[in-house]
C-alpha cells in the first residue's frame, strides 16, 4: 500500500510546465530524458501526475486519444512512471486506475515492458500482440526496393489523415497534423501519382525514431525506412508490430538490432482496430 502521504496526495493533470518534471522522472529510472517526446505527448494528449512534496513528480504518465473529440475510440496509455523512492509502494497502481477510470468506457491500449506487464494484468488488460523495438546504424544492403518516396508537402497531409484513418481504424488527426513539426523527415510513397505509404523521423537523444510506419506492404515499409535512413547520420529506432517478421529480419540484416520486445495489451477490446498488415511501426510505443 502506498504510505499514508502517498495515499491520499491528489492526482492532477500536467501541463507543458511540468515538462522537465516528467524528464527528471525519466532520468531518475535509468530512462533518457526525452524531453522532445514529452512536449509532445502533454501537448497532443493528457498527462497526469502526483507531485512529491519534496519537489518534482512522485509519478507520471500519459494518455492520448483517438476518435471524435469528447467521445474518443480509443486511447492509448505511457511513459508511466514511479520514482524510485516510491517504487513498488502501490503508488503506479493508484495513478493507473485513476486513469483508467477517468476514460470510462473507452477502450484502451498500451505497451508493456516485462516489468510493467504483471500490473497491467492484475488491472485487466490482456495481450492481445508483440512489438520489437529495433536500433542501430542502417546500412544498406543489396537492392533495394523499387518503390517511389519523395519528402511529404503540405498539400499531401489530407490525404496522409485520410489514409492513416483507414489503416490505425481511428482518427488521428491531430498526431498527423503535427508531424511537420516535430518530426525531422516526414515522407510518402507513391505509386502512379497515389500515396500508399507515409512514415516520419523524429530526433530522440542522439537517435532518429521512425514512426508512424504506414505502408501498403513489407516493400513499401522498406523503401520509407530505407529513404529516411539515407537522409540522417543518426542511428535509427522504431518498434515494429512482431507479425512483420519480413521487415524485422530486412531490419536485421541492415543493421537494426532487436533490443527490447514489448506485449502490446488492450483494455475493453479484444484486438486492435484497423488494419495491422498495413501498420508497421507507432509513432511511438507511449502513445500505441
Amino acid at each position: 500500500m502506498p504510505t499514508p502521504s502517498l495515499a491520499s496526495a491528489p492526482i492532477r493533470r500536467l501541463t507543458l510546465r511540468d515538462l522537465t518534471a516528467c524528464a527528471d522522472l525519466s532520468e531518475d529510472r535509468g530512462w533518457p530524458r526525452e524531453e522532445h517526446k514529452w512536449g509532445f505527448l502533454l501537448t497532443a494528449g493528457k498527462g497526469y501526475g502526483i507531485d512529491d512534496p519534496g519537489g518534482g513528480l512522485v509519478a507520471a504518465c500519459t494518455v492520448t486519444e483517438y476518435g471524435p473529440h469528447g467521445r474518443p475510440s480509443l486511447a492509448a496509455i505511457g511513459m508511466v512512471l514511479v520514482a524510485e523512492r516510491h517504487a513498488r509502494q502501490g503508488v503506479g497502481r493508484r495513478l493507473m486506475r485513476h486513469v483508467v477510470s477517468e476514460l470510462g468506457t473507452t477502450p484502451l491500449t498500451l505497451h508493456a515492458t516485462p516489468y510493467g506487464r504483471p500490473l497491467y494484468e492484475e488491472l485487466g488488460f490482456k495481450v492481445t500482440g508483440r512489438a520489437e523495438m529495433v536500433r542501430g546504424r542502417f546500412t544498406p544492403v543489396g537492392p533495394e526496393p523499387g518503390i517511389a518516396t519523395r519528402a511529404a508537402t503540405a498539400e499531401d497531409l489530407t490525404t496522409i489523415v485520410r489514409l492513416d484513418e483507414e489503416v490505425f481504424g481511428a482518427d488521428r488527426t491531430h498526431i498527423v497534423t503535427r508531424l511537420p513539426a516535430f518530426a525531422d523527415q516526414l515522407r510518402v510513397a507513391e505509386e502512379d501519382g497515389r500515396i500508399i505509404g507515409y512514415a516520419a523521423a523524429w530526433p530522440n537523444m542522439d537517435t532518429h525514431v521512425v514512426g508512424p510506419l504506414i505502408a501498403r506492404d513489407t516493400e513499401t515499409a522498406k523503401a520509407l525506412i530505407g529513404s529516411l535512413a539515407a537522409r540522417t547520420d543518426r542511428p535509427l529506432r522504431t518498434d515494429i508490430e512482431a507479425r512483420h517478421e519480413g521487415l524485422l529480419a530486412w531490419a536485421r540484416e541492415r543493421g537494426l538490432a532487436v533490443v527490447a520486445p514489448n506485449a502490446v495489451m488492450t483494455y475493453g477490446i479484444t484486438e486492435l482496430p484497423g488494419d495491422w498488415n498495413r501498420r508497421f511501426a507507432p509513432l511511438t510505443v507511449a502513445a500505441g
